[in-house]
């Protein structure tokens, strides 16, 4: 159920597009002559099914003329977990200190570098902007910058996973119960990151349990040449999931995840995270601060219907220089060095 004080910011439409009702809901007199008289709870429409009858619940579907995503494609960072600030970013700061490197990435630095999509892109950028210290003071070929940045993301991802494992980092609120209201409705799902595979998938492991990690497909890590704000990952993952790219739902908590999504064709969802909260989301469908789960549930798998009330922003075409055609609003992208002046 929603909140009735809280209200999702929809890019370049705001409270006025829905206080004449409460977001998300429908009327409940036109909901049941549509069904027929079928029971309504909230602002969903729930038809019993035998498995649902047998687990004591209800499954809910979407009324009439409206249909549920084909998938709901996950961020990983910042979005099922927030693993920024206090997971990737210590270990990023553990492998240094055990590799002898004086580098100490602190908060505000790390947030700057997330504008950079992938962990190795990360230090690779930022040890290229001093070429004079270590580590690549010391190297003298392209091949061996690589090959020491490859070297310190292994570590780097042992020692993440040391914190998922150990359970160091809650679940987001809500994340759990979105999963599974999809998977109850022959909604796909899957995890689509930048981060190293084998990471992810603890994550979803360790956080959402071993039930749903066995149907949750990860797409992670190098398995596409391209990171965010580049579409690769998302595209590649509907056509592994056999999914039409227009009717599916991306969550991310970034605005480059919010590019690459928007880029493939996709609706996305913004729940911002704690290095996000500033980011500009103009061309997101909607914004909120989680997904929230009970009285402080901000939207569930029945408002992401299609047609419904989220998607006011249809997915925007780039070229080949990756320039919206035809932007609602004149924006222009950070380059690596900007990060650093």
């Amino acid at each position: 159920r929603h909140s009735t004080t809280s209200f999702p910011a929809i890019a370049g439409q705001y409270e006025r597009n829905f206080r004449r009702q409460e977001f998300g809901r429908r009327s409940h007199d036109d909901m049941k002559r549509c069904l027929g008289g079928q029971k309504v709870v909230g602002s969903r429409c729930v038809l019993p099914r035998r498995a649902a009858r047998a687990n004591g619940g209800a499954v809910v579907r979407a009324v009439r003329n409206v249909d549920y995503p084909e998938a709901l494609l996950f961020d990983c960072d910042g979005v099922l977990v927030d693993t920024e600030r206090d997971g990737h970013r210590v270990s990023f700061n553990k492998a240094f200190q055990e590799k002898g490197l004086d580098t100490v990435w602190d908060v505000e630095l790390y947030g700057e570098l997330l504008e950079i999509g992938g962990g190795k892109e990360r230090m690779t950028a930022y040890f290229s902007r001093k070429p004079d210290e270590k580590p690549f003071a010391d190297l003298s070929t392209d091949d061996e910058k690589q090959a020491f940045v490859a070297e310190m993301h292994k570590l780097k991802t042992k020692l993440f996973m040391d914190v998922i494992e150990t359970g160091q980092l809650p679940l987001r609120p809500g994340v759990k119960r979105l999963v599974e209201e999809a998977l109850a409705n022959d909604v796909k799902v899957a995890v689509c990151s930048t981060s190293n595979e084998n990471a992810v998938s603890a994550v979803v492991r360790v956080m959402l349990g071993e039930d749903i990690a066995k149907v949750m497909r990860v797409f992670a890590g190098d398995v596409v040449p391209k990171k965010k704000p580049d579409p690769a990952i998302y595209k590649l993952a509907a056509e592994e999931l056999g999914v039409d790219p227009a009717r599916c739902v991306v969550i991310e908590d970034s605005r480059i995840g919010m590019l690459a999504a928007k880029a493939a064709g996709m609706r996305c969802v913004v729940t911002k995270s704690s290095y996000t909260q500033e980011e500009n989301f103009d061309i997101a469908d909607a914004i909120f601060p989680y997904i929230g789960d009970g009285e402080d549930s901000q939207f569930g798998l029945h408002d992401l219907t299609t047609p419904g009330n989220l998607w006011l922003n249809p997915p925007l075409p780039m070229d080949a220089d990756w320039n919206w055609v035809d932007p609602p609003n004149t924006f222009g992208e950070p380059s690596i060095d900007d990060l650093f002046l």
